[in-house]
């Protein structure tokens, strides 16, 4: 880092992710706000920053623990300091399990488990390293993506994992990602009321059965309210509301079309480097710098100046009704349209204080698990 701490922020070398450190604490604030009186759990996605500096300041908040998508983003952040972690997706790789084994040995470590083949070997592999380990049933209640499919077969492999040796059966995971996305307050809610009345079967079924539920784990930044006034689940695993990001921002809120629970804290400064034509500028962050797989970023500065496309190292912008033109080397703040896959563009966040305009660099954090994806 050539910057020193105190350097404004229009004078850093670009391109640079920023996080506006003002912001970031009042949304890690507010969402832990909102648990506190409650019986559910705040269990943050640590996918969205891949900082063991941020999972300890959101388990200071109140948060039980944190998710990892990933058995080296785990790694990491038990190497941070944090010894509570939920890996929510399936691992069935021998080495990958070997080294959840020895995880295991020193953190309270739990895993999902979608099929009976899994569970097997995760007990082998277990039982072999005389290590145990918590498991979740991982139940689709609309994702489509991992999980059981149906209220049934959860149960059927709960039984199996209660009767296999070095693995414990500690309740059920049911996240349903793509309700966090759905555009609308209504439409959002109607979609996600089907994912909560299979939960709620979900609940009966292994009550019935005598299957632990002690843990039930799901939700996100984007359902949150639902989870909490639902009473189902006892762990929310928000990620983004951190940060936020212009999709997100689209999403929609209960009072209008943008989504305002939380608040946009994360930025790409870039840089125009050259003006080919009149009405298009050229910047120094494309597709190396922000992440287009849920559409371009947003311009900050000009809101009508709109990215129109990217290369490796550039991002073209049309500025057509723009009243005022910036100039030729002119720093320009954007938001990126999906914090987790910009982040891990990165190696460090530069944490500003005092407001995106004229804030000044406070401090450089290190994205740890950038790149973790083992």
């Amino acid at each position: 880092m050539s910057e020193q701490i105190g350097t404004t922020i229009r004078n850093l070398q670009t391109p640079v992710l920023l996080i506006d450190l003002d912001v970031m604490e009042k949304n890690l604030q507010k969402m832990a706000s909102f648990f506190v009186d409650s019986s559910i759990n705040l269990r943050p996605h640590s996918k969205t920053h891949k900082s063991p500096f941020i999972a300890n300041t959101q388990i200071e908040m109140g948060a039980v623990g944190i998710c990892c998508q990933k058995v080296s983003e785990a790694e990491v952040m038990y190497q941070g300091g944090i010894d509570n972690i939920l890996i929510s997706s399936e691992i069935i790789s021998p080495a990958k399990l070997e080294r959840v084994s020895s995880l295991s040995k020193n953190c309270d470590l739990m895993l999902v488990v979608d099929h009976v083949q899994g569970a097997e070997l995760l007990s082998k592999i277990m039982k072999k390293n005389g290590t145990e380990i918590g498991v979740l049933v991982d139940i689709d209640v609309g994702q489509g993506r991992c999980g059981v499919r149906t209220v049934d077969e959860a149960v059927s492999l709960a039984i199996k994992i209660d009767e296999l040796p070095s693995i414990n059966l500690r309740g059920f995971q049911a996240y349903n990602g793509k309700a966090q996305h759905i555009q609308g307050f209504n439409q959002r809610e109607k979609e996600y009321e089907n994912s909560i009345v299979m939960m709620q079967e979900s609940v009966y079924a292994f009550k019935k059965n005598g299957l632990n539920i002690d843990i039930r784990s799901g939700g996100g930044t984007g359902t949150w309210n639902w989870d909490l006034d639902s009473n189902i689940l006892n762990e929310v695993q928000a990620g983004s509301y951190l940060f936020m990001d212009s999709h997100y921002g689209s999403i929609g809120g209960k009072q209008g079309e943008l989504y305002e629970d939380f608040q946009a804290s994360l930025f790409v400064l870039s840089t125009i480097v050259s003006f080919p034509e009149d009405k298009k500028f050229i910047i120094d962050a494309g597709h190396k710098s922000l992440s287009s797989d849920s559409g371009f970023a947003s311009c900050y500065d000009y809101q009508e100046a709109t990215y129109i496309s990217a290369s490796d190292e550039h991002g073209i912008i049309s500025m057509d009704s723009l009243s005022v033109l910036p100039k030729l080397g002119d720093p320009l703040l954007f938001q990126p349209s999906h914090c987790d896959t910009t982040i891990n563009l990165f190696d460090c966040f530069y944490g500003i204080r005092g407001g995106m305009d004229n804030g000044l660099l406070e401090i450089v954090l290190p994205i740890s698990a950038r790149g973790m994806v083992q």
